[in-house]
């Protein structure tokens, strides 16, 4: 059995296919790992979705901010983007089942050693609160009543978690974390609207560390796989993955096996103009 990790698709479902069958993966005992923006910018969404779901058990998905964005979308709130493809999704007679699916996804997976969000955690979270506040946000996609949550969950504030957040700033925060954060200030902020704050960390936001680079972060030494950072691309560390290789962008469609690292890089053509960092 393998476990291979694979960075963002964002709609890209060419190159997924060929990547995996350059994994020569076998779904009755292997596993893929998917970080999240499964959808949105590249062509193909609703394939991407449909393919997914498809696999099952072999399939492990974190939401991303595009994720989100297209539930948000489907269910009227939030900002529609000029860059956004998700009308196919919208349209599709499968929309809703698709959309169920998705949204039971959760913010982060902790399979014994390893452990997997879309964006990041902060400082002061280690991995059992952070499945924990996971957990809360699923359960609020889920309910009843989830649009209730969804009208609540846009917004940048507030930017720093405290213990005793209840209600939607608490969710907010936890999802801005986990699916859009890269930067936090050096008293563990969230930095996502400065200057930089989706550049490298060469050109990030003055007075900012990435977010897995803060002082005494309670998640050190647990091996967590990322995405969300096409313009960090591949990063490794002993306790880290950042696999968001830009295949949007015209980069590459990377998988990292986990049991042994071993990198499976498939370069893709430009699906959309670049624009900034995304």
């Amino acid at each position: 059995m393998a476990t291979y990790a694979i960075g963002d698709v964002q709609g890209c479902f060419d190159p997924l296919r060929q990547l995996i069958d350059l994994l020569d993966f076998n779904p009755a005992s292997d596993r893929l790992w998917f970080v999240g923006d499964l959808v949105n910018r590249g062509p193909q969404s609703l394939e991407v979705l449909r393919y997914v779901k498809s696999l099952g058990t072999a399939a492990v998905v974190t939401l991303g901010n595009h994720d989100l964005h297209l539930v948000m979308q489907a269910a009227g709130y939030g900002r529609a983007n000029k860059e956004d493809t998700l009308d196919a999704i919208l349209a599709a007679p499968d929309r809703d089942e698709l959309l169920d699916w998705l949204r039971a996804q959760p913010l982060v997976h902790v399979d014994g050693p390893w452990a997997m969000v879309h964006a990041g955690l902060l400082p002061e979270w280690t991995l059992s609160q952070a499945k924990v506040l996971s957990d809360e946000v699923s359960a609020a996609l889920t309910s009843p009543n989830y649009r209730d949550f969804l009208s609540h969950m846009w917004g940048s504030e507030p930017a720093a978690w405290r213990d005793d957040l209840t209600g939607w700033d608490r969710l907010r925060v936890v999802v801005n974390a986990m699916t859009r954060m890269r930067y936090v200030t050096l008293s563990g902020a969230m930095e996502l609207r400065a200057p930089g704050a989706k550049a490298p960390p060469e050109q990030g936001p003055t007075g900012c560390v990435p977010w897995f680079a803060a002082r005494k972060r309670a998640s050190a030494g647990y091996f967590i796989v990322c995405g969300h950072w096409s313009a960090l691309g591949y990063f490794e560390q002993p306790d880290l993955l950042a696999i968001d290789t830009g295949c949007l962008w015209g980069g590459a469609l990377t998988a990292v096996r986990l049991e042994d690292r071993r990198v499976f890089r498939l370069p893709c053509p430009q699906q959309v103009k670049p624009s900034g960092w995304d």
